[in-house]
């Protein structure tokens, strides 16, 4: 693999599926979305079957914790071997650019490897690759006990540059889908489940592929960064941002520092396959990320009351309009989030927050509640109609946030260092990323 240390980034040699599969089938949205909501892989099953499909080669979250689990985690690992044997993927080096459509919107990304020797998502990490939020280490045994087995990755992760003159991924745009003999489609198709559309774009000529390296180059001069920031000579290079995938790209990084001493600085599990976006893109869109608590054993109001004392208080709204509006618009001193219940619907006014945004100052409450078992389970679940219908069955409680600006989000990492967990989110459930390209990380 070609690699471009300085910027922590190489060339990948990416496996698509043969022609013949059937891509429609082949493509499944990230493991980690609609955990709360079984219907959703169920409809999934029903659409795969048999057929191949990236659906037999991860695990869907859902499925966590339950019976299901161990064996699926086994046919994963079955399943990626059997595809190689039989050549359903086919390899292709190269950087991949990519278009996802949603109607009239757009969003674009590039297929790169990031090198894991640039990572660390330590609190307060000062690399060239960085965590915007708080890592759960109890989350990532599951993740690496599939993965250190694994012959592929086959990731949902994106990373995010801050590139607001639009130099890297943009001027790509102008070139796909022309006769020019600089791109190569390979896939442009339907997602499934109302998805949007998908095209795929491999860069074939040399040009183009070092005009995004040099691109890439220029966002992380040294100089450049610190007046772009306004930051003093002390502060090191903040070139990528985690968006999605957080999780995944932190147990790539724990495997790799467990084995890099045995297995040689070479080895492709140096290296994990993302998608590189800019947060300046107009068709991506940052969405909070509610909170629903399952079968409660307390009441969480009292609870919240007695945790913050005199600095809460709930109002209760009519509807659930009224609440998100709320919500949604404020703009005093005070923090505001929003409650769905079975019993109550309203909003909760805490002064004197003890984080910069209200996603940390409830994180901190849950967390505590949680510890208390003042609940059996806490999720995390993206758009209304999800928090909404959650919230109000009978037993249990939906928190609605509101949003950050994507626009603050290097300078509030590179000021604060990372976000609370579950900040915010690239779009709803159903505009994550598919699956559709894999990568080796197993030597040959």
């Amino acid at each position: 693999m070609r690699t471009f240390e300085h910027i922590g980034v190489g060339i990948p040699q990416v496996y698509l599926p043969a022609k013949g599969v059937d891509l429609a089938k082949w493509a499944v949205v990230a493991c980690d979305q609609y955990t709360s909501e079984p219907e959703y892989w169920e409809q999934v099953e029903q659409i795969v079957g048999e057929s191949p499909s990236t659906f037999h080669l991860v695990l869907p979250e859902i499925y966590l914790g339950t019976a299901e689990e161990v064996q699926r985690t086994r046919g994963v690992n079955t399943r990626m071997r059997e595809y190689l044997e039989r050549g359903l993927l086919v390899p292709h080096e190269g950087i991949f650019y990519i278009e996802r459509w949603f109607g009239s919107k757009c969003r674009r990304g590039i297929l790169l490897c990031m090198d894991l020797e640039k990572y660390d998502f330590q609190k307060g990490s000062q690399s060239l690759i960085r965590a915007t939020e708080g890592t759960i280490i109890e989350r990532l045994p599951p993740r690496i006990k599939i993965r250190e087995q694994a012959i592929l990755e086959i990731p949902h992760i994106i990373v995010l540059i801050d590139d607001p003159e639009r130099t890297v991924i943009e001027p790509l745009g102008s070139l796909a889908g022309r006769e020019t003999g600089q791109l190569l489609e390979h896939y442009d198709f339907d997602l499934m489940l109302g998805s949007g559309h998908l095209a795929g774009f491999q860069i074939v000529d040399p040009q183009v592929e070092m005009g995004v390296i040099r691109a890439l180059e220029a966002l992380a001069e040294p100089a450049s960064f610190r007046r772009k920031y306004r930051l003093g000579a002390n502060q090191s290079v903040f070139l990528f941002a985690m968006g999605d995938g957080n999780h995944s790209l932190a147990t790539a990084k724990s495997l790799w520092e467990k084995n890099k001493h045995s297995v040689g600085m070479d080895h492709p599990s140096r290296y994990a396959l993302v998608e590189i976006e800019n947060v300046h893109d107009e068709g991506l869109e940052f969405a909070p990320i509610h909170r629903v608590l399952f079968n409660l054993k307390k009441d969480v109001l009292e609870a919240m009351q007695a945790y913050f004392g005199a600095d809460y208080k709930f109002t209760p709204t009519p509807d659930l309009e009224i609440m998100t509006e709320t919500v949604e618009g404020w703009c005093e001193n005070k923090q505001a989030f929003g409650i769905i219940s079975e019993d109550a619907t309203g909003f909760v006014e805490i002064a004197n927050p003890s984080s910069n945004l209200a996603v940390g100052t409830l994180q901190s409450f849950l967390d505590a509640f949680m510890r208390e078992c003042g609940a059996e389970k806490i999720d995390y679940v993206h758009g209304f109609e999800a928090v909404s219908r959650l919230g109000c069955q009978p037993g249990n409680i939906g928190f609605f946030l509101p949003c950050m600006n994507k626009n603050e989000l290097f300078k509030t990492v590179i000021l604060d260092g990372a976000l609370p967990r579950k900040t915010f989110s690239m779009g709803e459930a159903f505009e994550k990323r598919f699956y559709v390209e894999s990568r080796k990380i197993v030597a040959d």
